[in-house]
């Protein structure tokens, strides 16, 4: 979530710091900041910080003409400690040494009390003024006066997930940085070198980076650098170059992000499948057709968004490869004793590849016996593509918007492709078959263009949405997922009160809630399970609730007094939740509008979620 960008150059490096972090901005964050050295024969720390957005720290720095060759620049979500500009990041220590952090040093509060004892003044709540201090006591002792010695004698103490970079007074053409749990790299240019949490933060300066494994420690200098190991020694990385493009993601003729990216869906999910002819093992990597022929079962691991996609295709896998398949909250499952089962296919989804718990919980998979993982992700240099056997690139393209929404219908189409390649392999998928499902998912963009059509209807929907506190979401079967996702959007960017549940639940509790202040969305394809979910409906109805029904074209169903109704295209089959999750998206977009929160950049939230 947090965003770090380091320089060193023989130019100003202020407006790379400051661009680095604001290409980092759809993150989430909640205050700002950067430190660079700067004079001449006496160098001194100057800092700036802010709790609006990069704007202002950018506007501070021009009110300024701050300028300097060597810095470090943050994007901080609040952990330890209020958005205040005191717990901002960096973190200076006798203005000699300046720090900035990702993650979360758990034993910090014992590093305090020795800190004391050594005679420093804490004045903050945070986590990462320890770490401030903690070089520069140790820049003072047993480092000798060496930045790099000092950060690996102070690393050697943390407890805790962490990506820092550190620069200092002493030596100010200087950016050392460490990593362990959180992402970090370094940017390679000719008479600079950088640091960055997210290689997206350098495109305007370099393509050629080299991400740190775990342990690693950085010495980045303006003419080159050096990585270490958690040993000490030193070790060569992998220098690739990134793709993409160096231009920021402009929103063009949308008011938000969320809304282009709701609305680039159809291409998303169109690039995801661009040249699948046939059904392949081959789709998830050169060792994908003896992993994938030999496993016996699947382990999801996700979080929220991806979390919902994945208890779709949990009934995917089951339903077409006929094995069993287990969905797991990632935050949860390494908090508990499992059983391991070495020929299970451990699938991550993420749409940034860089979620921490996700992340913890595909090691914890692996440390206790797990052989064989898959990823799925939108990011083709993250670490859990790194750190599986297989994987499936989503091609989504950059998602802004902290409120997932093409990362979502792109998972759920490579989740297909992943169930029926398991079919394939197990003799469950004919050539017949083969060729439909292929049909139906080329369809998939124009059955979405079609439900984004209906963005009149649901405008009118959100009118009445915008008055209310709470809201119920229904689903049964493939689509109670789908339902979940609903409430999700709409609590996150809206901060309405929603949940959702089966809709066979609905009286077994539920059903208490609903009167004429709560409204009820249920979504209703025209599959098997219609006739009961109808009988459901009835429930709502009598008991005065306010439907608002997600159909399809050939569902059957009417509207009527205190029930709305729209219809996307006719029924997808398997497919169909990709396409019913479009109008929940524009329902919360929408309301959210319409009660003037911040769309992009939702309260409490952020982006890629590296803290635990």
């Amino acid at each position: 979530m947090c965003g770090i960008v380091g320089a060193t150059s023989d130019k100003n490096v202020v407006p790379i710091l400051i661009e680095g972090i604001r290409r980092l901005e759809y993150r989430g964050y909640d205050s700002t900041g950067l430190a660079v050295v700067n004079g001449g024969a006496t160098p001194v720390l100057e800092r700036l910080v802010s709790t609006a957005r990069v704007a202002d720290l950018a506007a501070q720095a021009e009110a300024q003409h701050l300028s300097a060759t060597t810095g470090i620049s943050h994007t901080r979500w609040a952990t330890h400690g209020a958005p205040t500009p005191d717990n901002a990041h960096p973190h200076l220590s006798g203005g000699e040494v300046a720090v900035v952090h990702n993650g979360i040093i758990e034993n910090y509060e014992e590093l305090r009390e020795k800190l004391k004892a050594a005679g420093y003044a804490l004045r903050t709540q945070t986590d990462t003024e320890v770490i401030a201090h903690l070089v520069h006591l140790h820049w003072h002792g047993d480092g000798r006066g060496d930045l790099l010695a000092a950060v690996r004698l102070a690393i050697a103490e943390f407890r805790g997930a962490y990506a820092i970079a550190v620069i200092s007074t002493r030596e100010p053409e200087r950016v050392v940085g460490a990593r362990a749990g959180s992402p970090l790299l370094v940017g390679i240019g000719l008479h600079d070198h950088f640091l960055a949490s997210d290689a997206s933060a350098l495109m305007s300066v370099t393509r050629r980076v080299a991400y740190l494994e775990e342990g690693d420690v950085a010495d980045v200098r303006r003419e080159g650098y050096a990585i270490y190991d958690a040993s000490g020694a030193p070790v060569e990385r992998r220098v690739i170059e990134v793709k993409g493009s160096g231009d920021a993601v402009e929103l063009g003729p949308y008011s938000h992000f969320m809304q282009k990216e709701i609305f680039e869906q159809p291409r998303a999910v169109a690039d995801t499948l661009e040249d699948i002819a046939s059904i392949t093992p081959a789709l998830f990597g050169p060792k994908a057709a003896e992993v994938l022929g030999k496993v016996d079962s699947a382990l999801i691991l996700a979080c929220g968004t991806s979390y919902y996609s994945s208890l779709v295709a949990k009934q995917w896998i089951e339903t077409l490869a006929k094995i069993p398949c287990t969905v797991e909250i990632a935050s949860e499952y390494r908090y508990r004793d499992s059983v391991p089962h070495p020929d299970a296919l451990v699938v991550v989804v993420s749409q940034s590849g860089e979620t921490a718990d996700t992340l913890a919980a595909l090691k914890h998979a692996q440390s206790i016996g797990h052989q064989h993982s898959l990823a799925i992700c939108n990011v083709a240099t993250s670490s859990m593509v790194r750190q599986t056997e297989l994987a499936f690139l989503t091609r989504a393209g950059p998602e802004i918007g902290v409120a997932s929404t093409k990362a979502f219908t792109t998972q759920l189409a490579a989740e297909f492709l992943l169930a029926l390649t398991l079919a394939k392999l197990r003799g469950h998928l004919s050539p017949t078959d083969e060729a439909r499902h292929l049909d139906d998912l080329r369809h998939i963009p124009a059955a979405i263009r079609g439900a984004l059509a209906l963005e009149p209807h649901l405008i009118g929907w959100a009118q009445q949405f915008a008055k209310k506190q709470h809201a119920l979401f229904l689903g049964r079967g493939l689509h109670y997922p789908i339902a979940l996702e609903g409430a999700l959007k709409l609590k996150e960017i809206s901060y309405i009160h929603a949940e959702a549940y089966p809709a066979g639940e609905l009286k077994h509790g539920p059903l208490a809630l609903v009167d004429a202040a709560m409204p009820v969305v249920a979504i209703a394809p025209n599959d098997t399970l219609l006739e009961k979910l109808k009988s459901n409906l009835q429930e709502v109805r009598a008991r005065g609730g306010e439907l608002y029904v997600v159909a399809d074209l050939d569902s059957h169903l009417s509207a009527g007094d205190g029930a709305h109704l729209i219809r996307v295209a006719e029924h997808r089959g398997l497919l169909s939740p990709i396409v019913h999750v479009v109008p929940l998206q524009l329902l919360a977009y929408h309301t959210a509008v319409l009660r003037g929160t911040d769309v992009d950049k939702p309260r409490n939230l952020a982006k890629s979620v590296t803290v635990e």
